[in-house]
């Protein structure tokens, strides 16, 4: 079995650990009514997809 002939440094151990972080979602504005909305996902609140309506939404008063 492979074992480490040195210890490895902490500078070293957090380098490797540095890409995980956690990250906020990407988002992008959505064409019809501007509010954010994750890429290549059906807009949450206006119900549309490219252009078109995919989910009716009723209006809120």
């Amino acid at each position: 079995m492979a074992v480490p002939k040195r210890k490895k440094s902490k500078s070293r151990r957090d380098m490797r650990r540095s890409h995980d972080h956690a990250q906020l979602p990407q988002t992008v504005a959505c064409p019809q009514c501007n509010e954010p909305v994750l890429p290549h996902h059906v807009c949450p609140h206006c119900g549309s997809y490219k252009g078109r309506t995919i989910i009716e939404k009723k209006e809120e008063s």
